[in-house]
């Protein structure tokens, strides 16, 4: 079963992005997908601030995104970039960490202004870290995602379409890369 982790770069747990990472995960799972999720925020700021490779909780997670086919790099933009929460992460990435892993960003924003964001600040660092099968990406707008007077949130119809149609890219090169290696294995 193809494994996919999904990187939380958000500085809290109660975001819009977290309503759309649900969903994704729902989706991902409902397909077959084992996912894990990184919610850096969980990680301790002392190991994240002062780079501590060797901590227990930065070994872990990046032992999950070592294991994974397949990996989702999520961030609210901040002042026309991902946040310095998941800075801090990819900080502590392997300098190759995410060779051989298909990639894709998905990014929340107030406006269509920082719809670039994903291409000229994620895109590189991204590359810097050994991904070279980074796909296209979903930039939602905040009003895209609805929070509900029962305290839930509703993601629109768009916006549902359009995260569909990037896991199953996802989906396809995961499982196409995971057969690929399969088959090589057998060599």
């Amino acid at each position: 079963m193809p494994k996919i982790v999904v990187i939380n770069g958000s500085p809290t747990l109660t975001s819009r992005l977290n309503a759309i990472l649900e969903y994704v995960e729902g989706l991902l799972k409902n397909s077959g997908f084992e996912v894990e999720r990184i919610d850096v925020v969980k990680l301790p700021a002392e190991d994240l601030i002062h780079t501590k490779f060797e901590s227990e909780h930065i070994v872990k997670a990046n032992g999950l995104v070592a294991e994974a086919d397949g990996v989702i790099i999520a961030s609210p933009v901040y002042k026309a970039s991902y946040t310095g929460v998941l800075k801090t992460f990819l900080d502590l990435v392997p300098e190759k960490g995410l060779a051989g892993k298909i990639t894709l960003p998905l990014f929340i924003g107030g406006s269509l202004a920082h719809l670039l964001a994903i291409d000229y600040a994620l895109k590189p660092v991204l590359s810097a870290l050994g991904a070279r099968h980074i796909l296209g990406g979903v930039y939602t707008v905040d009003s895209q995602v609805v929070r509900t007077d029962d305290g839930g949130t509703e993601i629109s119809e768009e916006m549902q379409l359009r995260l569909q149609a990037a896991l199953e890219e996802l989906a396809t090169e995961t499982r196409f890369k995971a057969d690929r290696n399969e088959s090589v294995l057998k060599l």
